[in-house]
């Protein structure tokens, strides 16, 4: 195997100079830099996957930002991503963002420190790393979180008008108070609920009630019939609290929840969910990535790939 000794003695340079140009650690003069790129080509030294780039152009791996939060979604989702980056040759270099504006900036620019050929991001509120790899040009796809921007690839679930399903459901089992428990606003993917939410009461002829838009069930209890849940992490505190007041959901309280869990089947009453179709989220993502690093040039494309209602009895349905 060729070492670094060797590109550096056919460069006529240091080890330390050959080092410097490999890890971009400090400026070296453009023809000392040319001579060690020429070195490592003419020897096909690849001590690492950054030696490789530097001569290939490729690492053959795709970064991926995503908050790693206790959500089986989010694990699902890596899954098959990672598979799907397999299957064409690349592996997946995996960071977490913690759900914040900087530490995304940071684990962004920790990938491209890998020189990872494309970045495949579920941008924060507020995220600054999205313009930055847009200004550098850097082949990025967003998954999940969408953006109305049309200059980016980007793939996640339908939201609006599945939320509306649910939500048209509950009314047509006669419910006319309908509460939604939701995460916090400024996330996409939550804003696009609470819209679907509106949708759904104005298609069954109800009115909107903001105070009936609540990030936790208590305030919700005693007021309304029916409730709408946004996600698992709210799912999670929805039925410790019914379980903790007492209520049952199905015959005390219709509930109806966005986003499968693995274990909907295994609670009393089955939950009624709007599962999403995450393994083709994952598929599609990659796919849309390697297009573009394929080809730069090509117009960007938005895909929203449509749930499917899991109709169990939490809802009240027998």
């Amino acid at each position: 195997m060729v070492t670094m000794k060797e590109v550096a003695s056919l460069a006529g340079v240091s080890i330390t100079t050959v080092s410097h140009v490999i890890n971009e650690t400090r400026s070296v003069a453009a023809a000392t830099r040319e001579r060690v790129l020429k070195a490592i080509e003419e020897t096909g030294y690849t001590g690492d996957a950054i030696a490789r780039s530097l001569v290939t152009g490729g690492t053959k791996s795709l970064g991926l930002a995503v908050s790693l939060v206790s959500h089986p979604y989010f694990a699902e989702l890596i899954a098959a991503i990672e598979s799907e980056a397999a299957r064409s040759g690349y592996t997946l270099v995996l960071i977490d963002t913690r759900d914040t504006a900087e530490s995304e900036q940071a684990a962004v620019r920790m990938l491209r420190s890998r020189r990872v050929d494309g970045v495949l991001l579920t941008p924060t509120s507020g995220s600054a790393a999205l313009p930055e790899l847009r200004r550098l040009g850097v082949p990025t796809v967003l998954v999940d979180r969408l953006t109305v921007a049309q200059e980016v690839d980007q793939v996640g679930p339908e939201n609006v008008q599945a939320t509306s399903t649910l939500v048209r459901h509950l009314a047509e089992l006669g419910h006319r108070r309908i509460g939604l428990v939701c995460g916090p606003t400024g996330v996409p993917t939550t804003d696009e609920r609470v819209l679907g939410y509106r949708l759904g009461l104005g298609r069954a002829g109800l009115a909107w009630d903001e105070e009936l838009v609540r990030p936790s069930l208590d305030p919700l209890l005693g007021r309304v019939t029916g409730v709408v849940v946004s996600d698992h992490q709210v799912l999670m505190d929805v039925l410790h609290t019914a379980r903790a007041r007492g209520v049952r959901f199905g015959s005390e309280l219709a509930l109806v929840t966005y986003g499968e869990v693995e274990w909907a089947e295994l609670v009393d009453p089955p939950l009624t969910s709007m599962a999403q179709p995450v393994e083709e989220i994952g598929r599609t993502a990659v796919r849309l990535l390697l297009a573009r690093i394929e080809d730069p040039t090509r117009p960007p494309e938005t895909s929203r790939l449509p749930p499917t209602l899991r109709h169990r009895q939490s809802c009240g349905c027998h």
